[in-house]
């Protein structure tokens, strides 16, 4: 097969897919607005970040499947794909340690001042008095919203460090995730207004979907405590921007974020975001599954997937 990779992919998998004849054109520097142009001829397009539109979609001649080397397939017009027959694939489950380990290393950060230490010491400011002002994480209690794979990851990994797990109560939750949360000693809330309500740290593990769209909005932020910590490692499209600003001033609140609205469809490019740039607002570049091991394990999967497709069975599709 003629394999498209529009994004980055692990050397070793690359050599490993030539090996077994396949054709594959690797352009990882490819933008969404690239991807129409070289689209034709491919039959497979592996991408981690870069979008494909519609217009990538109806630009293609020979496209019979499209692999999100990731969880989230928002980036992919999975719609369009679907209208002329095309499998949307991703690669669930694979990256939840790594995005669990960012997300509480924004709660770290955020509660030590960790970047601001770093940039003052940098910049040859001394300041022990003001950055020896941090409560401490051991005791403190931590929401996770989305019990996924990203969101046990982190409720473990929280727990060992001393704090408290809440989630909400849902009936029915299969018998794996109740016992690995009752080993945990978890907290069931009865909703999500009461989880935030009871949270000193309150933590987002959900897909994009037109439920969670604008889900962490006035009214929810609203529920939040003074001063409390929100952490989102999702999905940008979960959170009203302008909503979450408002209360980082108004409720003292502070947030950890490594996915914003609008990002760019690149890997590098310039990014215009108010909440970003905010203050009270510790970013970074929607790299949460951006480790060796997270993207050898998807890429090994990829791999799989692409023996399983050539045999006629498609795994992890998403559209059809």
């Amino acid at each position: 097969m003629k394999i498209l990779f529009a994004d980055k992919f692990q050397s070793d998998y690359l050599e490993e897919l030539q090996g077994r004849g396949h054709e594959c054109d690797f352009q990882p520097d490819l933008s969404a607005d690239d991807l129409p142009g070289q689209i034709a001829g491919a039959e497979v397009v592996i991408v981690r970040s870069t979008r494909v539109t519609r217009s990538a979609i109806e630009a293609a001649d020979s496209l019979r499947l499209i692999i999100r080397a990731g969880a989230g397939t928002n980036t992919i017009d999975r719609e369009a794909a679907a209208e002329r027959n095309i499998p949307v694939c991703n690669v669930p489950g694979k990256n939840a340690v790594a995005v669990a380990e960012l997300a509480f290393g924004l709660i770290l950060a955020i509660d030590r001042n960790i970047p601001d230490n770093v940039a003052d010491l940098r910049a040859g400011r001394w300041n022990k008095k003001h950055y020896s002002k941090a409560e401490g994480i051991m005791g403190r209690h931590l929401g996770i919203v989305g019990l996924g794979g990203i969101g046990l990851a982190l409720a473990e990994r929280a727990a060992a460090f001393g704090m408290h797990i809440h989630v909400v109560e849902k009936p029915g939750r299969d018998e794996a995730t109740t016992a690995r949360l009752d080993a945990l000693g978890a907290a069931h809330d009865r909703d999500l207004e009461s989880l935030v309500g009871r949270c000193d740290v309150v933590s987002f593990h959900v897909p994009a979907t037109p439920e969670t769209r604008g889900m962490i909005n006035d009214e929810l932020l609203g529920r939040f405590r003074d001063g409390a910590i929100l952490i989102n490692t999702s999905r940008g499209e979960i959170v009203d921007e302008s909503a979450l600003i408002r209360a980082l001033e108004q409720k003292g609140m502070r947030a950890g974020l490594d996915v914003f609205q609008d990002e760019p469809g690149a890997a590098e490019g310039s990014f215009d975001s108010p909440l970003a740039s905010h203050p009270r607002v510790y970013g970074t570049h929607h790299i949460g599954a951006s480790t060796e091991q997270a993207q050898n394990a998807i890429a090994a999967e990829v791999v799989h997937m692409l023996d399983e497709f050539e045999r006629g069975n498609i795994l992890h599709c998403v559209n059809l």
